[in-house]
């Protein structure tokens, strides 16, 4: 923590009295600042351990923010550390508001704020990848179905070779199954490849405190081009999340198998945290195995 508060000061020019650790994900964590006089600075550092992935948020971020119906941060800068360990720094606006877990203060609020989520979801999913699909670093022509079909192959080959404690047998086997019975699971998909945040969940939206009106979204994820139903799977769990999907979906409905292929993309999701991370949450991965079960009988 005192080197990187001392790299930010040469860089920003300005002495900082400390830094505040205010979100820690796996590969990246974001800092308040705050000057020799402790105030906070209108800007943030998000700090990565993997080298590349700050330039690929940032061209996200900027992405994003072109089709974007309410704010984005701004990106002011990239850093890319020489110093060890091997590291690469982006600077970015930092946003008022509070998080949309927050509840509103009236139903009807909650309504309103609802809609303006799923229309500010659309005006991304109305931007169409002409046969683009996958992440910011990987795009590829291809069709949903064969590339994601790709995405598990490495996933599988990945846990057989690594073989991860977390994972019993029965799991390994359950996961056999789904890679087995994948195209089935894709019969009735035609939706198009779209432009997506990522990571959409209520803890990356933002609203204002006193009138519950959407600010922004932040941290979205790797992923460029994808359907809609990749976008959407992270809002099944049970509460607000579940209401917002179901809000979306009364405006702009997606396949019907959608309803078994969300427990597929989190029980995958699982899969790839717990290899590019060590990290496994055993509730979500059951839940998601359960869910699914019906359509693989």
């Amino acid at each position: 923590m005192e080197h990187l508060r001392s790299e930010l000061s040469i860089v920003l020019g300005e002495t900082l009295s400390r830094l505040e650790c205010i979100s820690e994900q796996p590969y990246a964590s974001l800092y308040s600042l705050y000057d020799g006089k402790g105030h906070s600075l209108p800007l943030m550092a998000k700090y990565f351990n993997t080298k590349g992935i700050a330039s690929q948020e940032g061209y996200k971020l900027s992405m994003l923010a072109r089709e974007s119906t309410v704010r984005m941060p701004t990106v002011y800068g990239l850093i890319v550390s020489q110093l060890p360990p091997q590291h690469e720094i982006l600077l970015i606006e930092r946003m008022g508001g509070v998080s949309v877990e927050a509840p509103t203060r009236t139903p009807a609020r909650w309504q309103q704020l609802q809609d303006q989520i799923v229309a500010a979801l659309l005006a991304w999913h109305r931007i169409d990848s002409h046969g683009l699909v996958g992440t910011v670093d990987s795009t590829q022509e291809n069709n949903w179905p064969a590339w994601y079909k790709q995405r598990v192959e490495v996933w599988w080959s990945t846990l057989s070779y690594m073989r991860p404690e977390r994972l019993t047998m029965e799991d390994h086997r359950f996961l056999f199954r789904c890679r087995q019975n994948l195209c089935a699971l894709f019969d009735d998909f035609d939706d198009p490849c779209v432009l997506v945040h990522g990571n959409l969940s209520l803890s990356n939206m933002l609203k204002e405190a006193w009138s519950d009106q959407l600010l922004s979204m932040i941290n979205p994820g790797r992923t460029l081009w994808a359907p809609r139903e990749y976008e959407l799977f992270r809002l099944s769990e049970e509460g607000p999340a579940e209401a917002l999907l179901f809000r979306y979906l009364q405006q702009a409905p997606v396949a019907e198998g959608f309803i078994a292929r969300r427990w597929l993309y989190m029980l995958w999701e699982e899969a790839d945290r717990l290899i590019h991370t060590g990290r496994f949450n055993r509730a979500r991965f059951d839940l998601a195995a359960r869910s699914l079960l019906p359509w693989l009988e």
